[in-house]
C-alpha cells in the first residue's frame, strides 16, 4: 500500500500537529500527518543541519490532565540508553496525570521501549506484542506502543503494520518529547499512529524524568554514533552524535548530587565522542570529566566509549582519580585486525593494545571489561584465537560476548554470513569459558581485602542479604542493616566466586559518617 492509498484508506489521519521540517517535506503533498514512518535513506544521510538546543519543554495546557485515572506500564529492552529514555517517557505520562503500575492487565497505556541491537531482542519484542493482543480484545480503549531503536527500522514498522493490528503507536528515538500529541492522536483516531522521524530531533531539555531509584543516576551527555561499524543498526536508530551544552549536564549533576545521589553514569552511544560536534566551543569529554570531578558525588563512570576517540587528555584526567572510578569499559569486538578492518572500526589490534598500555601506565589500577562479537562474516579460526590472545594480553576482568547478528540496513547484512552457527555457538563457548576463567581470578585477590560497597538494595537471590558495587563495579554481597541501602560502606571480603564477592559487613565509610 503506497501513501496515496494509505491516506485514502484512512492509515494516514491528517493532524493540526507541526512535525519536523524533514518530515514535513518528504510527505509536503499531503500537507501535515501523523503518518511518519521511518526511512532508512534518510537516517544514513549526515547533513550539516544546524542542531538547536530547547530549554523551554513544557507540557500543553491542553493535555494536561489526560491520564488521570488512567495507568501506564512500559517495558524496557537494550541498553542504558534505553532505560534513561524509559524514564523520560514514565516522566512525560506521570506529568500527563498518569499513574505507573507493573500490572500490564490494570494498564491504560502499554508501551515497548525496544531494542534494535540484535534479532532476538526484536524477536523477544514481537513476542511480547502477540502476548498483549488478548488485553486489547478485552479493553479496546487500551492504548499498546512501540517506541526505541525498533520503531525507527523501516522493516519493523512494516510488519507491525501487517501483523499486529493491537497496535496503536509507534514512535522514534527522535520524538520522545512528542509523547503528549501522539497520545492525543492515539485517542482521537481508532487508526495506528505512526511518527518516527528519520533525522535527528533537536536536543531538548528539561524534559521531566521519574528516575529509577535515589542512589544511581544516568545522565545523557550525547546522542547518536557517527562511526558507522559495519554490523551495527545504531547510527540509523539513534542518529548522528549531537552532544548537550556542558553547562546544563554539570547543572543535571550538581542537582543529582544535591539531591543525595551517590553515583552518576554518563551516557552516550559514543560517548568518549563528546564535545567533537561543538562548532563554538573546544570541549570534550576529558574536559567535562575534570569540571565533573570537582563535584561532590561520591562515583562518576561513563559509557559506551570507542577506542578510537580515547584521546591522552581523557587518560590524562582520569588518571587524577577521586570520584572519576578506575574502571572503564572498552569495547574491542575482536582481536584481530583483518575482522577489525571489515568491521570499520577503524584501528588495529595494535593500536588497541597500545591505547590499553598508555591507559596502563597512567592508571596502574585501572580495571578494564570489553564487548566481544564472534562468527563475523570470514572470521577464520586463526582469527579467533588471536581474539582470545588478546582477550589474555590486556588482562581484562569481564566481557559481553555475542554471537554476530545480522542488522538489516547494515553494510555486514550484505555480507555472507558463511559462519555455520555451530562453529559460532562453539566459539561463544570458548571466549566464556575463558572469560569466566579470568574473572574468577581476577576475584581471588580480593579475599580479605576491605572494599567500598555503593549498597543499592537486597540480593535477588536472598532478601536478607544486601548487595551491591565496589568502585570496579564488582557484585558484593553481605549481611547488613537495611538502613544501609543508599551509603557507601567498608565490607570485608571472605569469600570469592567467578562474578561475585561474599563479605562481612564493617562499617558505614567515613565520608558518609560526615554527609549523614
Amino acid at each position: 500500500m503506497n501513501e496515496e492509498q494509505r491516506l485514502q484508506a484512512g492509515v494516514i489521519k491528517s493532524s493540526t500537529e507541526k512535525l519536523h521540517p524533514s518530515v514535513e517535506k518528504d510527505y509536503s503533498k499531503y500537507f501535515e500527518t501523523v503518518y511518519t514512518p521511518p526511512s532508512l535513506k534518510e537516517a544514513k544521510r549526515r547533513g550539516k543541519e544546524k542542531i538547536e538546543y530547547h530549554n523551554d519543554y513544557q507540557i500543553e495546557d491542553r493535555f494536561l490532565g489526560m491520564g488521570t485515572n488512567r495507568k501506564f506500564h512500559i517495558r524496557t529492552y537494550g541498553c542504558q540508553m534505553n532505560e534513561h529514555d524509559t524514564e523520560v517517557i514514565a516522566g512525560i505520562l506521570t506529568s500527563l496525570g498518569y499513574e505507573s503500575t507493573d500490572n500490564v492487565k490494570e494498564a491504560n497505556v502499554i508501551l515497548m521501549n525496544t531494542c534494535a541491537i540484535r534479532e532476538n531482542a526484536e524477536n523477544r519484542v514481537f513476542g511480547e506484542l502477540g502476548h498483549l493482543k488478548p488485553l486489547k480484545l478485552e479493553n479496546p480503549d487500551l492504548l499498546i506502543g512501540v517506541c526505541g531503536c525498533m520503531s525507527q527500522e523501516e522493516s519493523v514498522v512494516n510488519k507491525i503494520l501487517k501483523t499486529y493490528d493491537q497496535v496503536d503507536m509507534i514512535f522514534g528515538t527522535h520524538n520522545i518529547h512528542r509523547l503528549p500529541n501522539i497520545l492525543h492522536e492515539a485517542y482521537m483516531s481508532k487508526e495506528m499512529v505512526i511518527e518516527v522521524w528519520s533525522k535527528e530531533g533537536d536536543i531538548i531539555e528539561n524534559l521531566p524524568k521519574v528516575r529509577h531509584g535515589n542512589i544511581k543516576a544516568w545522565v545523557n551527555i550525547m546522542y547518536g554514533c557517527d562511526k558507522f561499524c559495519t554490523y551495527c543498526i545504531v547510527p540509523y536508530t539513534r542518529g548522528k552524535e549531537r552532544s548537550r551544552r556542558p553547562e546544563d549536564i554539570i547543572q543535571e549533576v550538581r542537582h543529582l548530587a544535591a539531591s543525595g545521589y551517590k553515583e552518576i553514569m554518563l551516557l552516550g552511544q559514543n560517548v568518549n565522542a563528546y564535545g567533537k560536534d561543538f562548532e563554538d566551543l573546544d570541549y570534550r569529554l576529558g574536559d567535562l570529566m575534570d569540571d565533573l570531578r570537582t563535584i561532590d558525588i561520591p562515583r562518576i563512570r561513563f559509557t559506551t566509549s570507542h577506542p578510537r576517540d580515547f584521546d591522552d587528555h581523557l587518560i590524562e584526567v582520569l588518571a587524577k582519580g577521586g570520584n572519576l572510578l578506575d574502571h572503564i569499559h572498552l569495547p574491542v569486538q575482536s582481536g584481530s585486525s583483518e575482522i577489525l578492518k571489515i568491521m570499520a572500526r577503524k584501528y588495529s589490534r595494535e593500536h588497541f593494545l597500545e591505547l590499553v598500555n598508555k591507559i596502563k601506565t597512567a592508571i596502574p589500577t585501572v580495571t578494564l571489561t570489553t564487548d566481544i562479537i564472534v562468527g563475523f562474516p570470514n572470521e577464520t579460526d586463526e582469527q579467533f584465537e588471536e581474539t582470545l590472545s588478546l582477550y589474555k594480553e590486556v588482562g581484562f576482568e569481564m566481557a559481553y560476548t555475542y554471537i554476530y547478528s545480522p542488522r538489516e540496513g547494515t553494510p555486514a547484512a550484505k555480507m555472507v554470513d558463511n559462519i555455520p552457527m555451530e562453529v559460532k555457538k562453539e566459539r561463544l563457548q570458548r571466549l566464556n569459558k575463558l572469560v569466566n576463567e579470568m574473572s574468577a581470578e581476577a576475584m581471588k585477590p580480593y579475599k580479605g581485602k576491605t572494599v567500598k560497597v555503593l549498597v543499592e538494595g537486597e540480593s535477588k537471590r536472598n532478601p536478607e542479604v544486601l548487595a551491591g558495587y565496589t568502585e570496579k563495579s564488582k557484585l558484593v554481597n553481605f549481611k547488613a542493616p537495611r538502613e544501609m541501602i543508599g551509603k557507601i560502606v567498608n565490607v570485608k571480603i571472605i569469600d570469592t566466586k567467578s562474578w561475585s564477592l561474599d563479605g562481612e559487613f564493617i562499617e558505614v565509610v567515613e565520608e558518609e559518617k560526615v554527609m549523614s
